[in-house]
């Protein structure tokens, strides 16, 4: 147990999802894990354990933004003994060659965020797990991999000539976090991202659709996570 974690040890899997809205982690658990039972409520921060395909797998939200990521899965990974976690979320499009409800694999994240500094690293780009982007590869062979752009300001404007020029295709909150608790502790992160909005041609989902309607991502990542 954590300051922001009830479940016991035992509870977490291995392998965890992590969205970052609580109810999407109750609609994965609901549609598509076995045996499911809810392990950790605190804040609000649902986590589900249940079993996919007879693997254990713990569902966890991550709240938004690099600093509530950092702390649920840094306490995952450290005091859970979990080894790979792949984020699940939405992402908007820098280009307009990404359509809504495209499936993105995040092969980087760069990012203006300090956080990694706290822990004395300095780059500005960190990686994801080169066998998790390589399953999702195997999997679905013509899946777009790119770099996300880690932002801490959601209403902030970003330079998207320039970040698409360094194969940023998207924008995000989250990953650049995951991955520097990933670096720092020598474990697995991966990113698997649904195109919510694009800020190029201004077309977006609504927030139902984002909660309800990525279940070919979650599909993905889960037959992904299993077979690491």
């Amino acid at each position: 147990m954590t300051p922001h974690n009830e479940a016991k040890k035992d509870d977490i899997a291995p392998l965890v999802l992590m969205p970052g809205d609580p109810l999407r982690a109750k609609m994965i658990a609901e549609n598509f894990l076995e045996d499911y039972k809810l392990v950790n409520s605190v804040r609000g921060a649902y986590a589900y354990t249940g079993y996919y395909k007879d693997k254990k797998i713990t569902v966890m939200a991550s709240g938004m933004g690099i600093p509530s990521i950092g702390i649920y899965s840094y306490e995952l990974y450290k005091f859970y003994d979990v080894d790979t976690i792949i984020r699940v979320g939405s992402a908007g499009a820098l280009t307009k060659d990404l359509n809504l409800y495209d499936i993105v694999v995040v092969d980087a994240a760069l990012s203006k965020s300090t956080y990694a500094k706290d822990f004395n690293i300095n780059d500005e780009i960190l990686y994801a797990d080169s066998t998790v982007v390589s399953k999702f590869k195997e999997i679905k062979k013509d899946i777009t991999v790119c770099k996300t752009y880690s932002t801490d300001a959601f209403y902030a404007p970003c330079d998207m000539e320039n970040l698409t020029k360094q194969n940023c295709l998207v924008t995000e909150m989250e990953a650049f976090g995951l991955f520097c608790n990933a670096k720092i502790l020598g474990k697995k992160a991966g990113t698997i991202l649904t195109i919510s909005d694009n800020l190029v041609t201004n077309e977006q989902t609504s927030s139902k659709e984002r909660q309800e309607s990525f279940k070919d991502m979650i599909s993905l990542a889960l037959d992904a996570i299993i077979s690491l």
